[in-house]
């Protein structure tokens, strides 16, 4: 029975951190072109729905989950309550292929932190173009 018990407490503690969790668009983003030689570029809109965080990180990964390098304007960006931030990220046109997610990740303050307090990360999945 105590399985059980542990089964429903994780998924009340999913469902109730997916309302207070953060939004990232497009879902599935396209690396195209950019006026940088040899780089491609995505936007991604990051939407702040977490009064208790402010500070998101961004990283671009491969199907297996190891980085990637990017440039962007900033790693972590803040984003006030309520606020959107739009992020233009660059990937080498060699790492192209290889470039499977871009996640945000909240970034909790050291003196927020409680026991209650939850990170959130959302990645969505790149839309690789087939020739």
């Amino acid at each position: 029975m105590t399985k059980m018990k542990y089964i429903i407490a994780a998924l009340v503690l999913a469902i109730s951190s997916v309302a207070y969790s953060h939004e990232m668009v497009p879902t599935y983003p396209e690396l195209t072109i950019s006026h940088i030689d040899g780089l491609q570029k995505t936007t991604v809109t990051i939407f702040n729905k977490r009064a208790e965080v402010e500070y998101y990180e961004i990283g671009v990964f491969t199907e297996e989950w190891e980085p990637i390098p990017f440039v962007s304007n900033y790693k972590i960006y803040k984003i006030p309550y309520l606020s959107t931030v739009s992020v233009e990220i660059y990937v080498r046109k060699e790492d192209k292929d290889r470039t499977t997610y871009i996640c945000s990740m909240s970034k909790l303050r050291k003196k927020q932190v409680t026991r209650t307090a939850i990170k959130s990360r959302i990645c969505s999945l790149v839309k690789q173009k087939r020739l």
